[in-house]
């Protein structure tokens, strides 16, 4: 072996052999809590536990995952708020992170200020999908058949400010639709109704929606990227089919408390980071469709909370105008 490559081995094992006393040194010695602050079954789920395990490796330590859900994933912001600043409670959080403080005035906290970016984790387009019976089989047939029925149509997603209800309040506002947004707390329920046609339609991840168009019990329209893509390149995009601007897609950042101590933070960093980086991580997430960010870092994670901020911000304060 070469003087060099044997040198540079046995410098990265030196630094892996170090990653657990590191941990050691900056977290107590029990198991950490990951917040889910949504329902069991759906994306941010998965993701979320996916991370946890991950995390857990790389920090040489359990990461539990815990779901926290409901009223727009404020009730698992405050438990993580209300955890110790000391870095062994985590969240997860998805894209209504950046409205819940427009849509929940109750929620008195600033999701820019009041939380630190761990990682910018994970990302997937959405589908929209239709009931089988639904007379529509592209996007500009469904926005004719929205506008002769109206408030009639039904359309299933998570309380207000979640990803998939701030789709369709983004679909209802650009093309000025009037169908209606039902409210569920739990995914299961949602897809439940979806295939009895209890709900004529569904924008959500492929994770969540694949297998409903797969066994031919909803028919899929178009994806919400800016191109077309995975999850089905055959598949329009929302703006090919007459939705202009329509740019959709779920994602994660891991945080922790604003005040949590710099070292602990440094720590947490440190391992998401390389858990995102480790091959079996982008395979998991891989397997269930979602894709890591070019850029995992924390300022990366704080300048697209900003940008979410900035672009949901108008249409949350429509929506509480009623």
């Amino acid at each position: 072996m070469h003087p060099t490559t044997r040198r540079a081995l046995f410098g990265a094992g030196a630094l892996l052999a170090a990653a657990p006393a590191f941990a050691q040194t900056a977290l107590p010695d029990r198991p950490l809590r990951m917040i889910l602050p949504v329902g069991p079954g759906g994306l941010t789920d998965a993701v979320g536990r996916i991370l946890a395990e991950q995390m857990g490796a790389a920090l040489g330590r359990t990461v539990v995952s815990e779901n926290v859900a409901g009223a727009g994933s404020t009730l698992g912001a405050l438990a993580l708020l209300r955890a110790p600043a000391d870095g062994m409670t985590l969240m997860t959080a998805t894209n209504n992170h950046p409205v819940m403080n427009l849509l929940y005035p109750s929620f008195q906290h600033d999701p820019a200020t009041a939380f630190a970016p761990v990682a910018l984790a994970a990302r997937q387009t959405f589908m929209l999908v239709v009931h089988k019976d639904v007379p529509a089989t592209d996007m500009p047939g469904l926005i004719a058949w929205l506008r002769r029925e109206g408030a009639a149509v039904n359309l299933g997603a998570g309380t207000p400010g979640t990803t998939n209800a701030m789709a369709g309040e983004l679909l209802k506002a650009t093309l000025n639709l009037d169908f209606t947004i039902v409210p569920y707390r739990a995914m299961a329920n949602i897809v439940q109704d979806l295939i009895t046609g209890r709900t004529q339609m569904m924008i959500d991840t492929p994770t969540v929606l694949r297998p409903l168009v797969d066994s031919g019990a909803v028919r899929a329209l178009a994806t919400t990227g800016a191109q077309r893509g995975a999850p089905d390149p055959s598949l329009p995009t929302m703006i090919e089919g007459g939705v202009p601007g329509f740019d959709v897609s779920a994602w994660q950042i891991i945080y922790v408390r604003a005040d949590t101590p710099a070292p602990v933070l440094a720590t947490l960093r440190a391992a998401a980071r390389d858990a995102l980086a480790n091959p079996a991580t982008v395979e998991r997430l891989a397997r269930i469709g979602v894709d890591t960010w070019p850029d995992t870092s924390p300022e990366a994670a704080q300048a697209h909370l900003r940008a979410e901020i900035e672009r949901w911000a108008p249409l949350a304060a429509r929506i509480r105008a009623g």
